[in-house]
């Protein structure tokens, strides 16, 4: 067959370029045979004087008869090799007392009601419930299962009325980022007819009165709010806000939803300017006087804004000449220049915020980990939160009006916990903890600091079991992200957790393009210095290699979306590094992401390729455009699915069989492709625990030993 590479130039070799071999190897004796031959029909693009080839557009079209045919061969391939990992029987059963528990997302108080979402054990799916009165009987409300016989249908709370008497939920099929939006009446507990078909909704709440409800919904004409008037046709939805305002367009990247304010009387819209926004603005109309125009809080300034009202005051967050952040007190009509100031900016950044009980909860980041102070809404101090050890708190949740609130504790060796706080008293007590078989304390999580390839210091959680030995020969799986703004925080995994159960280290480094140190953070990873993240990350491997954490022959590695960018990057750049690569959801081909999907909400992240001057430094990061030919690429399982309306598949297809071809090392390279998952959670804890399972029996088996046999776990 013949495959073009990067720039034009031609190579010829058979179904994989492996020196003639036959077969391929695998760790723990797995052998395959070549992975089943994939057509190259190259196809030449000329990017500003420059000719790139690619010879696997065709692998573009999902819903060609020959990509079915390719995903059908390739999935049968990878089915081959997991039937030989002998370790994965293993994992499902180790998984199941992991992931198969009984689990509870914080109420929504409402007119002396609480709601909330609920998956009990041996449940596919979360239900809706609603508690009468604190001490009441929690009541399935709503219940997925008998909906639908297919387990990946799930559904999630929307909005809970005012008076606690109407529901808002979202239907979802699977991973897909589409839902619709459905109506039921508490008392009665029936759906209404009302029902907004499937789409990309980025928001829906009711109106103070009940009788109406504000959604956001998106498309290619960018996002549209509509007020649906109860017991009406969505047909007769009027349009609120979108296309464009005060004379200047809203285009497919300006992304908002609707929030009203906690006493009825705002509706508010948060104008994201692409993702991560590189601009926020916020709008605002008064309900209490039916067809006013939208005023505004904030505009045109080419930084991010949040606004909470609380007693009469816009209180916002802000990075305006505060990278760090700094919350104020705003003047709708005058530059923040002018606004009050609350809370200062500080040398940590500010993770994130809220007002409940009429407090200002602010979690701050002090390298990476929660720190959380409470101020009155003047801004003097009024208390912290304590924690007793690493990990990460949520914000807390609740209304402005509420005395009590609740936010979560967790991390990478301790089981979230959700904790009920008294506003008043400052009294805490836990509102729902899951009883997981996993004894946190045999383990320990630390933190520690490496230089970059440029001397940026940088922060790396590590975890384990207490006494592992450090001697370069155990294996351990790192994880990253690196961009968008998204702090890394320790979290409860199962996955992870099951890894250093086994007696594996686990490694979580905070790369820049995050906001773990502020917007400068962020901004040090992205554009033309996304080779930064990169940077950190193998600089980050080298460390763990160097203080004998583990060697390259037990190095696993593995990232999602953003985090599967990281991932192709890790291949083509640093492949001598690492054994075994779990790719998810990857964006792949730099120079084309853009044009599919939403593809183009994150243009604002990385540049497009259609630009000349972001071109070439696309160009010479985009991992499909740098795989060389004859060299030998670490063990690569690439994962994604048809229902991720994200990022398109169409990344991980085409990097497949391109790998496949110029990998010289006879290491696997698999294509898992889900027919049901997608981008998005929704998926049943039955299909999450197999999907677990092949990633775990796949990185752990590509880290072991040729010919040796699976490496059983402690009991």
């Amino acid at each position: 067959m013949k495959i073009a590479l990067a720039f034009g130039v031609t190579f010829c070799f058979g179904a994989v370029g492996m020196a003639q071999a036959q077969t391929i190897r695998g760790r723990e004796g797995i052998t395959l045979p070549l992975p089943p031959p994939v057509q190259a029909d190259p196809v030449t693009d000329n990017y500003f004087d420059i000719k790139i080839t690619d010879s696997y557009r065709w692998l573009e079209d999902a819903k060609s008869a020959q990509t079915r045919e390719f995903i059908d061969a390739q999935n049968a391939y990878t089915t081959r090799y997991l039937k030989q990992a002998k370790i994965r029987p293993q994992i499902v059963d180790d998984l199941d007392p992991l992931e198969n528990v009984t689990e509870t997302g914080a109420p929504r108080e409402r007119a002396g009601s609480y709601f909330f979402e609920r998956r009990h054990s041996g449940e596919q799916q979360f239900s809706i419930y609603v508690r009468h009165g604190w001490t009441g009987k929690d009541e399935r409300l709503i219940d997925p299962a008998v909906m639908s016989r297919d387990t990946n249908t799930s559904v999630q709370l929307e909005d809970v009325s005012r008076d606690g008497s109407l529901i808002a939920y979202g239907l979802k099929e699977g991973g897909a980022d589409e839902h619709s939006i459905h109506l039921f009446e508490v008392k009665t507990k029936k759906t209404l007819e009302d029902e907004l078909p499937a789409a990309r909704y980025f928001g829906s709440v009711f109106a103070p009165d009940g009788k109406s409800l504000y959604y956001a919904r998106n498309n290619k004409e960018g996002t549209l709010l509509f007020q649906h008037v109860l017991g009406t046709r969505p047909s007769k939805d009027v349009l609120i806000f979108g296309r464009e305002f005060r004379g200047e367009p809203l285009g497919p990247i300006d992304l908002f939803g609707p929030t009203i304010t906690d006493d009825g009387r705002y509706l508010v819209i948060q104008i994201d300017r692409g993702v991560p926004a590189r601009r926020v603005d916020i709008v605002f109309r008064d309900l209490t006087k039916p067809g006013s125009p939208f005023e505004v809080l904030v505009w045109g300034l080419d930084s991010h804004f949040q606004t909470i009202y609380a007693k009469g005051t816009w209180v916002t967050k802000t990075d305006y000449k505060a990278p760090n952040g700094k919350i104020l007190a705003a003047d709708p009509g005058v530059l923040p220049d002018a606004w009050k100031t609350i809370v200062p900016e500080g040398q940590d950044v500010i993770e994130d915020w809220s007002i409940v009980g009429g407090k200002l909860y602010v979690n701050r980041l002090k390298d990476v980990k929660t720190d959380t102070t409470v101020f009155a809404l003047d801004g003097k101090p009024a208390g912290k939160i304590s924690y007793d050890e690493i990990g990460s708190a949520s914000t807390m949740v609740g209304r402005t009006t509420d005395r009590y609130g609740y936010f979560s504790f967790e991390s990478f060796i301790r089981p979230w916990t959700i904790y009920r706080l008294d506003t008043t008293t400052g009294k805490r007590e836990i509102f729902f903890q899951p009883k997981i078989d996993f004894d946190s304390s045999q383990y320990e999580l630390k933190q520690v600091f490496f230089e970059s390839k440029d001397g940026t210091k940088v922060p790396m959680f590590i975890a384990g079991k207490k006494g592992l030995k450090q001697d370069g020969t155990e294996r351990l799986l790192m994880t990253g992200y690196g961009g968008f703004q998204v702090s890394m925080t320790p979290e409860w995994n199962p996955a992870y957790a099951w890894w250093i159960q086994q007696g594996g280290w686990f490694a979580m480094p905070n790369l820049r393009g995050g906001q773990e140190y502020g917007e400068h953070w962020h901004e040090q990873g992205m554009f033309e210095k996304k080779q930064n993240v990169f940077d950190d990350w193998f600089a980050a491997a080298q460390y763990l290699i160097d203080n004998k954490y583990t060697s390259p022959a037990h190095f696993a590695i593995r990232g999602r979306s953003n985090g599967g960018l990281l991932m192709g990057a890790s291949i083509v750049q640093h492949p001598e590094l690492f054994s075994a690569v779990w790719c998810g959801y990857p964006l792949l081909d730099m120079l084309r992401y853009q044009k599919f999907l939403v593809g183009r909400y994150w243009t604002t992240e990385y540049g497009s390729a259609e630009n000349e001057k972001q071109f070439p430094y696309l160009l010479k990061y985009s991992p499909y455009q740098n795989v060389k030919a004859e060299t030998a690429y670490p063990a690569v399982m690439f994962f994604t699915g048809d229902s991720d309306t994200r990022v398109d598949p169409l990344h991980a297809r085409k990097m497949t069989p391109l790998l496949q071809a110029a990998s010289s090392s006879r290491r696997p390279i698999l294509l898992h492709y889900s027919l049901s998952g997608g981008h998005s959670a929704g998926v049943s804890v039955d299909q999450k625990i197999q999907d677990d399972a092949d990633e775990l029996a796949f990185l752990w088996t590509e880290t072991g030993q040729p010919g040796r046999a699976a490496k059983p776990h402690a009991p």
